[in-house]
């Protein structure tokens, strides 16, 4: 029986892409948010995002199913609140001992050993995360619905179809951009955030405790990766092979430039984009695998222009 859906020449089906890369693109920018934010305010290039993305995730699914059973009550509204409650409880927790335990006694320390640290951090994470919570794979069922919408029936064959699912968690995605910017922007917290961010040491000279600034980054990158953890988890499931979504999130903080916000937005977009466009167009004529390396590949001709990332600030040093 042939397929009712429109080949790849029609306008219908090159919207369905360009929208599908847009969503994929916005939930790969809220992971590369994470980056920035820490890369931002420490100096540091936090590996441990991805591991945080998944431990974040694993308490989520974990606690939605404890909770219930410890407080006896049989809501799946009230035990996702409480799950959610308990995770973000958890990544404040984490973001405090990284400070007290790691970057508190590796101030002014060379990058590299900023680097290693990190690497460090993923990998107990990594193990700890399975020690206290299995190995298995967890569902986080939140309610986001996973039927396809068709839209502009009347004006495609076939209409443009678009998930549901995807479409909720793009929307959730983008307010928790607009939230962080706003964040930035105008509070005093935010505002002493960014100048921790242009200089450390006139951030502590004008009294700024970098310290409580460094807890509170980190707090805010582990906010972060708990609703990119609830997202991709419920898309794909809590399983340890979702640590390497920042892997896909990599290029995306590359492309933007490392310390540019609204660069994470637009690099996730363009990746996201490109990807689908080139999987389907490209891929379809020379076998496939486009959207696996098509992010990289993207990024290293870019830095061939410009090393900074689209958005990132020029470095000039002075001798």
């Amino acid at each position: 029986m042939a397929s009712e859906r429109p080949d790849a020449t029609d306008m219908g089906f090159f919207l369905e892409t360009l929208i599908g890369g847009l969503m994929t693109g916005m939930l790969y920018s809220l992971v590369a948010l994470g980056f920035v934010l820490i890369f931002k305010a420490s100096g540091v290039f936090n590996f441990a995002q991805g591991a945080m993305v998944l431990f974040a995730a694993l308490a989520m699914a974990r606690f939605s199913e404890w909770f219930p059973a410890w407080l006896g009550f049989e809501s799946k509204w009230l035990g996702n609140v409480l799950a959610f409650v308990g995770a973000l409880l958890l990544m404040v927790a984490v973001a405090w001992l990284v400070e007290k335990l790691v970057l508190g006694k590796l101030v002014n320390q060379e990058g590299i050993t900023l680097l290693m640290a990190t690497l460090g951090i993923t990998y107990f994470m990594d193990g700890f995360g399975q020690t206290l919570f299995g190995s298995d794979i967890y569902k986080i069922d939140i309610g986001l619905p996973k039927d396809p919408l068709f839209l502009l029936e009347q004006t495609f064959q076939g209409g443009v179809l678009v998930n549901k699912e995807d479409l909720y968690a793009a929307v959730i995605a983008a307010a928790l951009v607009i939230v962080l910017t706003l964040f930035f922007q105008y509070t005093g917290t935010g505002r002493a955030l960014r100048a921790v961010a242009d200089d450390h040491q006139a951030a502590q000279s004008i009294g700024i405790p970098l310290n409580r600034i460094w807890v509170i980054v980190w707090s805010v990158a582990g906010f972060v990766a708990l609703v990119a953890g609830i997202i991709w988890g419920s898309k794909l499931g809590v399983q340890f092979s979702l640590s390497l979504v920042a892997l896909k999130a990599l290029p995306v903080v590359i492309l933007g430039g490392l310390t540019s916000v609204p660069g994470a937005i637009i690099g996730g977009l363009i990746i996201g984009v490109g990807e689908k466009l080139s999987e389907v167009y490209i891929g379809s004529q020379i076998g496939g695998g486009i959207e696996i390396w098509f992010g990289y590949v993207l990024v290293l001709f870019v830095l061939l222009v410009r090393p900074q990332g689209l958005f990132g600030e020029k470095i000039i040093d002075r001798v």
